[in-house]
């Protein structure tokens, strides 16, 4: 009995003969037994794809183990003011916001599995930057060994669903992964992350996908339309980022002197005058006495206690005994 084989199947396949690393190939090779044809022509060729499936997963469980005695791919130093990981399936446009608004080197490619390795860029928000890493994709079956450390380390997940494909299954293996992997800041778990949606290819999609998107969300998670191409998007998407890293800026200014207004320190939202001389160096933190702050909610050079809280975009005058 003829195969009959689809241009979806040999699509499928030309990934997994491109494919460098076990990771793609599992994924590739997942997509070609999703899309073959099941019946008695393709029996042995599915039976071959399973053995294979069944090799590669056991190789890539083996590298995983090894990681504890090598190099991990997936341990990325943070650079910037926050480390924003994304998170999506196999063509969930990930790439395409990485390096629309970083420097990073991604390869953005109409099929699927383009990203094996995590690629870290850094983004330019106002005067601070802010590192978005491209991750490999996950799908319900498969994820990269080593790749929930990555997200244990960040300080955001940037959950990316394509508008453009089938919304429900993006969201359920997204969640799913989340929640397994117990990832998902809440009151039972706060040491998670918190996360965010972006909707990617909104320019392709219908206004209403986003409603859809939102009744599908268990959790009343930010939601962020963004096209690569627009470049209003992608600022609006940094502006969330930044609210949701949950950090101020502080501008350091000597006493008779203007402030430093170009290089700003950045600390988590809560944090005192105290907190800044520690950031500056902690032996002068022993020695301080007050401080004068400039800001929204205080008079212009009003004398701080130390622990007084900072807010964005404070100018702070610190005075040492």
């Amino acid at each position: 009995m003829p195969a009959n084989l689809t241009p979806d199947y040999f699509k499928a396949e030309k990934w997994f003969k491109q494919a460098a690393t076990d990771e793609e190939k599992i994924l590739a090779l997942e997509e070609m037994m999703r899309v073959i044809p099941k019946h008695k022509g393709t029996e042995h060729m599915r039976a071959d794809m399973r053995k294979k499936l069944s090799g590669l997963k056991e190789s890539a469980e083996k590298k995983k183990k090894g990681l504890q005695h090598g190099f991990d791919i997936f341990h990325i130093p943070k650079a910037g003011a926050g480390q924003v990981a994304l998170l999506g399936l196999p063509n969930s446009g990930k790439s395409a916001i990485v390096s629309s608004i970083t420097n990073a080197k991604t390869q953005v490619a109409d099929f699927p599995f383009t990203t094996n390795a995590p690629i870290p860029g850094v983004a330019q928000f106002e005067d601070i930057k802010i590192e978005i890493v491209d991750m490999p994709p996950i799908t319900a079956e498969f994820a990269p060994a080593g790749i929930v450390n990555a997200y244990r380390n960040c300080d955001l997940i940037g959950i990316c669903i394509d508008l453009s494909g089938d919304i429900a299954e993006q969201v359920k293996v997204c969640l799913n992964f989340l929640g397994e992997k117990r990832l998902l800041a809440d009151e039972n778990n706060p040491l998670g992350k918190k996360c965010f949606i972006i909707a990617t290819k909104a320019d392709l999609s219908p206004t209403e996908k986003i409603d859809e998107l939102k009744k599908l969300l268990i959790k009343p998670f930010e939601v962020v339309p963004v096209c690569p191409d627009d470049l209003d998007s992608l600022e609006i998407m940094l502006t969330a980022i930044f609210r949701l890293l949950d950090i101020v800026r502080v501008y350091a200014k000597k006493p008779g002197q203007p402030a430093d207004m170009k290089e700003p320190f950045v600390l988590h939202k809560g944090a005192t005058v105290a907190d800044l001389a520690i950031s500056i160096h902690r032996e002068l933190a022993e020695k301080l006495k007050n401080a004068r702050c400039w800001g929204r909610n205080v008079h212009d050079g009003q004398n701080v206690h130390k622990t007084h809280i900072l807010c964005d975009k404070d100018i702070i005058e610190l005075h040492f005994a």
